[in-house]
C-alpha cells in the first residue's frame, strides 16, 4: 500500500484498532481502483463534454459582456433623458414666468385701453355738446325754414319714461306744423358712424311711443363718410342727415 509519510504520521495518533480498520479500507480501495481502466471512446466523450462546457462558458461570458455594455448604454441614455427632462422643466418654468408677465402686461394694457376709451368717450361727448351749443342759436330758424314748424320750445333735455328709464335728447324742438303737434329730435356727433344711426333709430322708437305726434329726426355731424351715408340712406331713410354748416347757414 502506498501512503505518504504525512498521512502515516497523522494516523499514528489514532487508536490502533481504528487505524487497522482504516488501513484495511485503504488497501481495499487501492486494490479496486488499480484495475479500473477508461476506454478511448469514454475519454473522447469526456473531452467533448469539457470542451462544450468551455465553449458554453465562453459564450456566457461574451453575452454577459454584451449585457454589461447594453446596461451601460441604457444608463447613459437614462442620464441623457434625465438631463433633457431637467431642461424641459426649466423651459416650462421659464414659459410660465413669461406667461405671467404677459398676463400682467395684458392687464395693464387693458386698463390703459379702458381709460383711453373713457377719455375718447368723454372727448366725443364734449365734441357732441360743442356741436349742440353751436346749433342751439340756429335751431329755431332751422326748424321753421327747413320743416315749416311754428316753434314753441328749443331745449336739450332728458325724456323720462314711466318705468324710470330715460333718453337724452341733444336737440329738442317742440312746436306745430299744419296744426299738428310736431317735434324735431336731433342727435349730434362729430363724425357719425353706422352704429350711431342704429342707436339713434332705437332711441327714436322709444321717443315716438312716449311723445306721440309727428317726429322729425335729424342727425347732425361735421362729416359723413361715403359708406356711412349710403348705409343710412338705405337702412334709415327717415333719419335726415345734416352737416353743421348746413344748420348754421339756414336763414
Amino acid at each position: 500500500m502506498n501512503m505518504t509519510g504525512e498521512l502515516f504520521k497523522k494516523m499514528e495518533d489514532i487508536d490502533p484498532k481504528v487505524r487497522d480498520v482504516l488501513l484495511t479500507m485503504m488497501d481495499e480501495v487501492e486494490a479496486r481502483t488499480r484495475n479500473i481502466t477508461v476506454g478511448k471512446g469514454d475519454f473522447d466523450q469526456l473531452i467533448n463534454i469539457v470542451q462544450n462546457l468551455a465553449h458554453a462558458q465562453e459564450r456566457t461570458e461574451k453575452r454577459l459582456g454584451e449585457l454589461a455594455q447594453a446596461q451601460e448604454r441604457t444608463e447613459k441614455r437614462l442620464g441623457e433623458l434625465s438631463q433633457a427632462q431637467e431642461r424641459t422643466e426649466k423651459r416650462v418654468e421659464a414659459l410660465a414666468l413669461a406667461q405671467e408677465r404677459t398676463e400682467k402686461t395684458v392687464k395693464i394694457l387693458a386698463a390703459g385701453l379702458t381709460d383711453l376709451r373713457k377719455q375718447v368717450g368723454g372727448l366725443s361727448m364734449t365734441v357732441g355738446y360743442g356741436i349742440e351749443d353751436r346749433l342751439m342759436p340756429h335751431a329755431r330758424q332751422f326748424a321753421s325754414t327747413e320743416f315749416g314748424m311754428q316753434v314753441k320750445l328749443v331745449d336739450r333735455r332728458n325724456l323720462i319714461y314711466p318705468d324710470g328709464g330715460y333718453d337724452e335728447v341733444n336737440l329738442y324742438v317742440e312746436g306745430e306744423r299744419e296744426g299738428r303737434k310736431t317735434y324735431l329730435i336731433g342727435e349730434c356727433k362729430a363724425q357719425p358712424g353706422k352704429k350711431d344711426f342704429e342707436a339713434f333709430s332705437k332711441r327714436l322708437e322709444r321717443i315716438r311711443a312716449h311723445l306721440g305726434g309727428d317726429i322729425i329726426s335729424v342727425l347732425v355731424g361735421y362729416h359723413f363718410a361715403p359708406e356711412v351715408e349710403a348705409y343710412a340712406r338705405k337702412r334709415y331713410p327717415d333719419i335726415r342727415r345734416y352737416r353743421t354748416f348746413e344748420v348754421e347757414g339756414v336763414s
